[in-house]
């Protein structure tokens, strides 16, 4: 198979969506008769590539296209400041994609904001959904074992005001359960692509002013999700607590899930070897 490449792979779309235009970067790899579309969480720096690079290989061998979107706000998309709903707004812009690509059913792999912006787009489109994979996020709502909002998202709001190595770390001592494999190196190539946007920090911010609950609470609506999904969380997430997880099994009516012990908000970077097995088998199951 040819080396994966986040260069070779990186396009650029003209998207509408929520009454505007939006230039939306996206990698596409492989060429496989089904697409996985792989959304990243709302971490300030954070891209589909960055967020997703340990679990694009498994899937290219297996067959699979795989399509990773930088969702406006994020990478080299279009900034944006968002006064309604973030997780309605992407959905939107997926929708966008897909159609410029001519894609007209995609399975959705999405990990925290992306996982909200999944449940989303399912909801708004039902026929384009094969399977859903959710992670660390797909609904809103309070947590019912922890104040919000959770450590997590204060250290993650607080980086976004002040852009810092200092913050950066302390965001993301809590962001895994494990930080050994936290290198200086990683945490200055984080920082660097924040600081390469400052629009999209600053916009984060006003976003937050404008409207501080940007994530639909999906939870009354979560039975009309028909697709299969798979629930993947660590029992140790400080961002997005296990019994919002919970709650997504307990609506979504063709679920299943999966708990990692030692595990915090990023399962697919954490586990990268058992969640890239699981998927896989998850997808190809016959539905």
């Amino acid at each position: 198979m040819t080396p994966i490449s986040e260069a070779a792979s990186s396009r650029m779309a003209r998207v509408c969506a929520a009454g505007q235009e939006f230039q939306i970067h996206y990698n596409d790899l492989g060429e496989g008769l089904e697409t996985v579309v792989m959304l990243h969480g709302s971490g300030p720096g954070a891209t589909a590539w960055a967020n997703f690079n340990r679990n694009i290989e498994p899937l290219l061998e297996a067959g699979y296209r795989v399509i990773l979107m930088d969702c406006p706000g994020w990478g080299k998309s279009d900034p944006v400041v968002c006064t309604g709903s973030r997780s309605e707004l992407n959905a939107q812009v997926l929708a966008g994609l897909l159609d410029v690509l001519a894609l007209p059913r995609v399975h959705v792999i999405g990990n925290s904001m992306g996982g909200h912006s999944a449940v989303a787009f399912a909801l708004a489109n039902p026929a384009r959904v094969g399977k859903l994979v959710l992670m660390g996020g797909g609904t809103g709502g309070p947590s019912q074992s922890v104040p919000m909002p959770t450590e997590g998202i204060k250290l993650l709001q607080a980086l976004y005001r002040e852009p810092s190595i200092e913050n950066l770390k302390k965001m993301m001592a809590v962001f895994v359960f494990d930080t050994s494999s936290l290198t200086e190196a990683l945490f200055q190539a984080r920082l660097d692509n924040m600081l390469s946007r400052r629009d999209h920090l600053e916009n984060f911010v006003k976003s937050l002013a404008a409207n501080p609950r940007q994530f639909t609470d999906y939870g009354p609506r979560l039975g009309e999700v028909g697709a299969p999904t798979l629930i993947i969380w660590g029992r140790d997430d400080r961002f997005v607590p296990l019994d919002i997880g919970l709650r997504l099994l307990w609506g979504l009516p063709n679920a299943q899930m999966h708990i990692f012990n030692r595990c915090g908000h990023w399962a697919q970077w954490e586990h990268a070897a058992q969640f890239n097995r699981m998927v896989r088998d998850f997808l190809a199951e016959p539905v």
